[in-house]
This record gives structure tokens, sequence and C-alpha cells, in this order.
């Protein structure tokens, strides 16, 4: 990985915005595309010190001279999950994502389709999910239902499952206790937008 990618690794990490950064830097976007396609492939000290400190982390990580940090580790990234109708779950992974070990997740999945608008979660964004068996009413999960994953809101009545999207134009999704599995708790979001 070199300098740019590891800028843009670290900038949709934090959730921030090519204009957010150019912002912190008092520099324009164009400046902020160059430093992420590594065109310049050498920053010097008096854009690198102030690129680290807006992305919290040290210059040396941003070169690549620190292999990695100790406080991320590798998180898996399974297929796609549906935030909307129901889609096959993949189970190979496609990719790892470095996170900070402060987020207790075991693996992620990208959202496909536009049911969880309402939270903040949009197609193409990256879902952390802690691995558990077992959601308290109103929080969001993924959701295995005929082996096939759905990522949302989850609530139990009695014997009945009722799996809420965050967006008007979906309606829940009822169920029996017996044909749902849940794959996990939503911990964190990233999305990935500019």
């Amino acid at each position: 990985m070199n300098v740019g990618e590891r800028i843009r690794k670290r900038r949709q990490y934090l959730g921030m915005s090519v204009d957010e950064l150019a912002d912190k830097l008092g520099k324009n976007r164009a400046t902020i595309y160059r430093y992420e396609s590594a065109e310049i492939e050498n920053l010097p000290l008096n854009i690198l010190e102030p690129l680290a400190k807006a992305l919290d982390v040290t210059p040396s990580y941003l070169m690549g001279w620190d292999k990695a940090t100790s406080t991320a580790k590798k998180i898996p990234i399974l297929g796609t999950i549906a935030a909307g109708t129901p889609i096959l779950a993949e189970e190979n992974i496609e990719d790892y994502f470095d996170l900070d070990t402060s987020i207790k997740a075991d693996f992620a999945l990208k959202v496909k389709g536009d049911s969880m608008l309402g939270v903040g979660i949009f197609p193409g964004d990256i879902v952390f999910i802690r691995q558990q068996d077992v959601l308290e009413n109103g929080e969001i999960g993924a959701i295995l239902i005929e082996n096939e994953a759905t990522l949302k809101r989850f609530y139990r009545e009695k014997d009945t499952i009722i799996l809420q999207a965050e967006n008007v134009a979906y309606k829940p999704i009822v169920l029996t206790n017996g044909d749902v599995r849940i794959l996990g708790k939503l911990v964190a979001v990233l999305n990935i937008r500019d």
C-alpha cells in the first residue's frame, strides 16, 4: 500500500469526506485527490505533519514506515448484505479491513440496497458486525433468513420476529422464530461516499 492509499483508507475509516479533509488542511479538494492518487510520492514534512494530525495517525504510518499500528486488527469483509430485499449471503472473504481495536467487530459486510437510509446506512457502505446470536428489541443486526442475509432493526414479540427497515418505502418483515438466524449486532458503519 502506498502513501496515497493509506491517506484515503484512513480518511474513509474516519468517515471524513475529501472536502472535510481539505478544509482541515486549508487546501482544495484537488490537492487531496493528488495526495490520495500518490502523485506526490514523498510528501514534505510541512505537508505530512498536518496531514497525519488531521487523520489522527503518525507521519511514519502515512509514509509506510510503521507496518501496522498496535490499535488495528484485520476484519474480514464477507461478501454483500442486503439492506432491502434479502440476497444470498456470500460466506467468502472478499477483502480485509484494518479496524481500530476499540471497535469490537468480528466481520464486515457490504451494504446493497436502501432500506436503512433513515439511520445513515447507504448502498456501498461497509457495516461492522459483532458476532452474536441474540439481539435486544430495537437493535440493528445482520440476520439470516433461509440462507439470505439482511440488515434490519430487530423486534421480538412472543413467537414472532419483526425486521424493520429504516425507510418508509419498505414494509416490516414478519417471521416466526424458526425462520431466523441472527448473525450479529451492528457496531459500526463506514460510509463510502464522496
